[in-house]
Formats: structure tokens, sequence, C-alpha cells
């Protein structure tokens, strides 16, 4: 768990509002709906029958074919004149940190009327400091492309949030968000509200293996791990939510204006972050780009339409950053390597491309640099020639598929796709 020194709280509290920084640390009650200002240009567009795009950003519970699908379902059903749309911009094991990054090529450029943020659940063990950056930059940047989007924050669950749940109390993660839907009066709904009273009746087990007739077994079993809900019963109850949730957020309704974009909860907020394609110049050495029809760049296209391949150690990318903060979107897997980072004349540190989950490829943020002093800053990242023990990083529960597929993991390479930065990337002149 992150640790939060003394000159850490104090800079957190300079760096936002007076009346933000008395209210952060407060544990808010648990609320199922909380309607604020409600989601008025959204309304108008579907009462008059016009065509509506609505965007999913968010994790594995979301990239789900579950309450994803059956919301959009639902809105069909509930406004029979409109046309609906859906804009899928959900990715497993992500968070708001990288959500923010790759906002603008995975939602805004598709120019959603409503966007769905969910990332309580990813943003599980992240502090609420670095909540606050990332979702405050999806907010400013959302309305800065577009000051007539609606947002609705939705908070799933997890088994290690049901202790502040049963208490009645909002998860961590889930409270740091509400920070900035008051702020920004963004009707927020939590999905698990319902989920834990149900619990507390022993009309719904959390975590227990799925019953072959799922949706009539009584009581109902929500999931299998106590993270991703099974579709017939615990997406379902997440949808059963929002419905219920909607009279309230068209009550508070209003008539439709563009959002503003009022101070900001924090000065050092992301709304400068973005994802800046790779080029040519920026590679050296031995790289492959790889096929946008077949294999990982047909798979990860959507989100990484140029994806390149270290083909032997010392491929190296490498840039010159005008801004605060680097990463690289990169896919880890198997055939992950060691990486030498460097930037500036700092000390070089090594990072890996896979980690103790990679018995498959997926989708990642190598953090390369953070909180850097504005200014020019000269970053690298390298393939080293040292082979990775890639059984010893593997956790205990995958390593029996490591004895049996030891050839998957033999090569030891990276695949990169775009960086993601707080700033802009420079060159020429510029760079010097």
């Amino acid at each position: 768990m992150q640790q939060t020194t003394y000159l850490g709280i104090l800079l957190s509290v300079v760096l936002l509002t007076p009346c933000a920084a008395e209210n952060l640390q407060l544990r808010r009650d648990a609320v199922e709906c909380t309607p604020r200002a409600g989601l008025p240009n959204f309304l108008a567009k579907v009462d008059a029958g016009k065509s509506v795009k609505v965007a999913y950003l968010g994790g594995s519970i979301t990239a789900a074919e579950g309450w994803r699908v059956q919301s959009l379902d639902w809105f069909q059903e509930k406004y029979r004149t409109a046309t609906f749309e859906e804009i899928n911009a959900a990715i497993g094991g992500t968070g708001s940190d990288l959500g923010v990054f790759r906002l603008n090529n995975d939602v805004l450029r598709h120019h959603p009327d409503l966007m769905f943020v969910e990332f309580a659940v990813n943003d599980g063990g992240t502090s609420p400091e670095q909540i606050h950056k990332a979702m405050e930059g999806i907010v400013r940047q959302t309305w800065k492309a577009d000051p007539a989007i609606d947002i609705c924050f939705v908070y799933t669950l997890s088994h290690p949030m049901l202790g502040d749940l049963r208490d009645g109390k909002m998860p961590r993660a889930a409270n740091a968000m509400e920070d900035l839907a008051d702020h920004y009066q963004i009707p927020s709904i939590h999905f698990g509200v319902k989920v834990v009273d149900m619990e507390s009746k022993g009309e719904l087990i959390f975590k227990a293996e799925k019953p072959a007739n799922a949706a009539e077994a009584k009581p109902i079993v929500f999931s299998t791990d106590g993270v991703h809900p099974h579709i017939e019963t615990g997406h379902r109850l997440y949808t059963e939510t929002i419905a219920r949730s909607w009279p309230a957020i068209v009550n508070a309704s209003r008539e439709p204006q563009p959002h503003e974009r009022i101070e900001p909860l924090r000065q050092d907020n992301w709304e400068h972050a973005k994802q800046v394609p790779i080029t040519a110049d920026m590679l050296h050495g031995n790289w492959m780009k790889q096929s946008s029809t077949e294999g990982l760049g047909k798979r990860f296209g959507k989100y990484l339409p140029d994806l390149y391949r270290a083909m032997e150690p010392g491929a190296k990318v490498e840039f010159t950053l005008q801004g605060t903060a680097a990463s690289v979107f990169e896919l880890i897997g198997p055939d992950g390597c060691e990486l030498e980072v460097q930037v500036d004349d700092r000390q070089p540190t090594t990072q890996n491309s896979i980690d103790g989950y990679c018995t498959y490829h997926r989708l990642a943020r190598l953090v390369i640099a953070s909180d850097l002093d504005p200014g020019l800053h000269r970053v690298a990242v390298t393939v080293t020639h040292r082979k990775l023990d890639k059984r010893e990083i593997l956790f205990e529960k995958n390593r029996e598929f490591f004895d049996s597929h030891a050839d998957r993991f033999d090569d030891q390479t990276w695949y990169i796709g775009s960086l993601l930065v707080i700033g802009d990337v420079v060159a020429g002149d510029a760079a010097k």
C-alpha cells in the first residue's frame, strides 16, 4: 500500500482548493444513487427521439457482455423512438490512470452523448489523490472536447469492498470519486448497495461456484471469483440498479445546457494527458510492425492500431517529452522481457514487460516517469540482454501453466503501441 508522507499531505492540501481540501478525507455513507444535476442533455435528445451514443469507459466488469449490453437494451426499450449506439471503451485490468490517457482515442472522437465511467474496482488499491488526478482529467478533457456530453459515475464492487458497504460506508475508491462528482455535479450510481442488502437478508451469496441454473437458483450467486458478476445474476442486479435510479436522475435534470469547466478540484489534475502515436524516428534497433489482420496486431488493433515488436535485445524507443509524465501503452505477456528505463541523466532503472498474471497477453501501462519538473526530458527504454526467470515471476497458481507450456515463455520481447504523456512529445529543433 502506498504510504503518504507528511510533505505529501502538505502538497496535496496546497494543490487543492480550500473548500475541497476540508472534505476529502470524510468517509461518506453508502448511497445507491446521488442524482445531483442529472443528465439533461442526454435526456433531451432521447425524449425528442433522436439518435444518441452511449459510451462505457471502464475495466473488465464493463467489458463483459453484462450490464453494458443490458443497460443499452433497457434504454432502447424505455425510449423507443430514440436510436441508441454503443461505444465500448472497456479494457480489463485497467483503471482510471490508463483511461484518462486513452479517453480521446477510445471515446471522445466517437462523439458520445452520455459516458458511464466505471473504475471503482480497478482503482480499489489506488490512493485518493491519484484517483482525483485521473478522474478529474477525464471530466475536464470530456467537457473541453464537447461540453454537451453528460457523464455518470458508476461504482462496481469486489470482495474487499464488502466490509465498508456492510458498515454503510463508501469504499475508498468510490469515496474519492464522489469528491469529483460533488465538485462537478455529476450523477453517480453505486451498484453495490443493493447487493450487500440482499446478502444481509440471505437472498444472495457473493462468492461461490456458479449453479447449473444460475438465473433460477435461490439464493442467487453473485460471482465465482468475488469480482466479476455472473451475467444472469450480478450483472442483472447492476442493470436493475440503473433502472431503479433513473427516476431520480430524470427528476434532477433541468434544461439542457453546456457543462461548465469550473475551477478544478486539483490544480495538478491530468487534464493534459494524451495518447501519442509512435513514429519511426523514435525506434532504434530491430523492430517489426505487426500485421493488423492477424495475430496480436488484429486482436488488439482497436486500442493499438500500430503495434511494434522488438525483435532482439538492444531495441530501443527514444523521445523527448515537453511535460511532466510519460508512459508506454504496451502488451505484456508470456514472451515479455526486461527493460532499462533512462530519463535524462538519472540512474537507469529496470522494469519487466511480464507479471504474475502473464499466462496470456493483455494491455498495460508501463510507467516511465511521473511528477517530473515541467520542461524538456529525454526518455529512452531499451530491451536488455538479461533472460528473465519467468516461472519465478508468475504467481504460484500460474506456475503449473508454465510447466506445461514452457515454450510460450521462451522469447524475450516487447510490444508497444503508443506513448501516454502529460504534455507533448517534441521533435527536431524543439527537442534540443
